[in-house]
């Protein structure tokens, strides 16, 4: 009896440390959301890299609509993940993921990529227009009207290549800028309810040579966030994601492995 109780203690104890240990080596998920004029399919050099190192990985759909309801639609999908998450955001995804993970407790780190990172109240368009760098407006094609009275921005398609993706190769850029997304005048326009980059740890990365979001402004709100790690790449472009895969695949590396 004695010896059969030793055993199943043992037993017991075995499996529990064998939970544990594989608690610790389940590696969290990473949530990509892309921003304005792009969609899923620019994170495909950072999916490729982050699965090849065993990290499940999910490119949201972004409806680019508004901060409040873009936000409430990505906090749905983290809710469902059963792992913790890695929040990545580009862009206006920026100000998307820092409203959608007040929401989700599953939430580990966040990450900005050429992103923003509003305070409650702040905007898009506001923090763009903080410092002079931003050459977006003037290669904006002409708005589409919505039913709603909110009009779909583009960029123009021949204006594309040079201000969004200078440093990628010039099919690819002219193909992207096929492909856009567009995003409301509204959502650019939309204050940032929440701000989950103030009691979540956050890390940045974004291009020196970026013509959306100007780098000073970038720089400081990484900063203003207290951010772990900020990486500024000589040159790079708004989608460094695409062109530096390599660098931005590090930097989410190491949010993931924070402790």
């Amino acid at each position: 009896m004695r010896k059969s109780a030793k055993l199943l203690a043992a037993a017991a104890l075995s499996a529990a440390t064998s939970l544990s240990v594989h608690a610790e080596t389940i590696k969290p998920t990473i949530v990509l959301v892309h921003g304005a004029f792009a969609d899923s399919s620019s994170w495909n050099h950072v999916i490729s890299r982050l699965e090849k190192d065993g990290y499940p990985v999910l490119a949201v759909a972004n409806p680019l609509r508004g901060v409040t309801s873009d936000g409430a639609y990505v906090a749905g999908i983290l809710r469902g993940i059963k792992t913790p998450v890695v929040l990545v955001g580009h862009s206006y995804g920026g100000s998307v993921i820092s409203d959608a993970a007040t929401s989700a407790s599953n939430v580990k780190a966040l990450v900005f990529v050429a992103a923003f990172a509003p305070e409650p109240g702040e905007s898009a368009v506001a923090l763009s227009g903080k410092n002079p760098g931003s050459t977006l407006g003037p290669t904006l094609a002409e708005p589409v009207a919505l039913p709603s009275g909110a009009k779909d921005l583009y960029i123009d398609q021949k204006k594309f290549p040079e201000q969004f993706a200078a440093d990628v190769p010039r099919t690819t850029a002219r193909l992207m800028a096929v492909a856009q997304r567009p995003i409301t005048d509204t959502a650019l326009a939309e204050p940032a309810p929440k701000a989950a980059w103030q009691t979540i740890p956050s890390w940045f990365v974004y291009g020196q040579a970026d013509k959306n979001i100007p780098p000073v402004t970038l720089r400081w709100m990484a900063e203003r966030a207290k951010s772990k790690r900020t990486v500024a790449i000589d040159g790079a472009s708004h989608v460094v994601m695409i062109s530096h895969p390599g660098e931005v695949t590090k930097l989410i590396e190491e949010a993931a492995t924070a402790k």
